[in-house]
């Protein structure tokens, strides 16, 4: 299926004129070959530093001689099963939002108000969560599953972080208020980061604090190095079916190359995990999607590490950007700032937020 699924793509692609199997992908993001091309790079280069420790300390909190695949979200042994009341997790979120600028708050409160967030579980409910932007002349809908975790409270600033966003874009119109998969997870993991650092500030343990970070890295672990590796895996698949049709064996083998060296030596690898590539919906429906999930990423952590250097009028800056909603080029959007993510040194700045915090893990134990 892969093999056809591939060369069926390269025909097309063929016919269209595009240079690379990705080309169609970047179109729709609005981005440059080069500038998705330096985070790959950039992030597997920083494997030995990001997933390679994070993994290390893991396995010995476990207590493992070696790690399986199940392991890489086990739940820590230290962790608190206390649960954040809804009440609680409003306040916190509030409380993060207004202390980055008020305006952002005042966005946020009819959420909460007005009853435009679906919170509660229930039979039958779908999983998962998410934001719905409806129409730019009304107010967008937030949808989650709260169960009183601490990443549950991430989880609600993350999705009224889209919110926000939604309603500030929507001045742009119906056509130009959405934007490309890129740049969508701007506010949402902005107000995700500025809702963690609040949680970190009220810590009163350092056990607390520590799984609080070790909570995150996991996160963004699983949204850049694990999505990474996904879009090295489709890269390489693609590349390799140019050459000719593939067998079962081949694609197990680029597969697990990119597993063993994105997760690294604390893993073994299970019998039949070899064939995992084949449960990744993406690959199928969406090629070349994941990498978005790691850009996303990447760019609002540059973007936090320029707010905590205390960049002058970075509030207005950023209002600005989010209300350019889809109408602007990530360069324009991410000039004022000082960034350019067409400069490989743009997502080390990002991939150094996640290292910094493994430090801080590393330190501690």
């Amino acid at each position: 299926v892969h093999n056809t699924q591939a060369k069926e793509k390269e025909i097309i692609d063929r016919w269209r004129g595009m240079e690379t199997p990705q080309t169609g992908r970047h179109l729709s993001n609005h981005v440059e070959p080069e500038v998705v091309e330096a985070l790959r790079t950039a992030v597997v280069e920083a494997y030995p530093k990001l997933s390679h420790r994070y993994y290390e300390m893991k396995r010995g909190w476990l207590g493992l001689e070696r790690m399986e695949v199940w392991d890489r979200n086990a739940p820590l042994p230290m962790e608190n099963t206390a649960i954040v009341g809804w009440d609680a997790a409003e306040a916190t979120v509030m409380d993060a939002y207004n202390a980055f600028d008020p305006r952002m708050g005042e966005i946020a409160k009819p959420f909460f108000r007005k009853g435009w967030i679906d919170a509660g579980v229930k039979p039958g409910k779908a999983p998962g969560a998410f934001a719905h932007p409806t129409v730019t002349d009304v107010h967008p809908y937030v949808m989650l599953n709260y169960l009183g975790k601490p990443r549950d409270v991430m989880t609600l600033a993350h999705e009224l972080g889209h919110g926000v966003h939604q309603v500030l874009a929507a001045g742009q119109g119906e056509m130009l208020s959405s934007t490309p998969l890129t740049l969508a997870e701007t506010a949402s993991v902005f107000g995700e980061m500025l809702t963690f650092q609040k949680m970190l500030e009220k810590a009163e343990t350092q056990a607390e604090r520590k799984i609080l970070l070790a909570g995150k890295v996991e996160d963004m672990i699983n949204t850049v190095v694990r999505q990474i590796a996904f879009y090295d895996f489709e890269c390489k698949l693609h590349d390799a079916r140019r050459g000719g049709e593939l067998t079962p064996e081949d694609i197990n083998a680029l597969w697990m190359s990119v597993q063993a060296e994105s997760l690294g030596p604390a893993f073994d690898f299970v019998d039949g995990y070899e064939t995992f590539w084949a449960y990744i919906p993406h690959f199928v429906h969406s090629p070349f999607y994941v990498y978005a999930y790691a850009f996303g990423d990447g760019l609002v952590n540059a973007l936090y590490a320029v707010y905590r250097e205390g960049d002058e009028g970075f509030e207005e800056k950023y209002f600005d950007m989010l209300k350019a909603g889809g109408s602007k080029h990530h360069k324009d959007l991410l000039a004022p700032f000082g960034l350019d993510a067409s400069d490989p040194k743009f997502w080390d700045k990002g991939l150094s937020m996640i290292s910094g915090m493994i430090d801080e893990l590393e330190a501690m134990d």
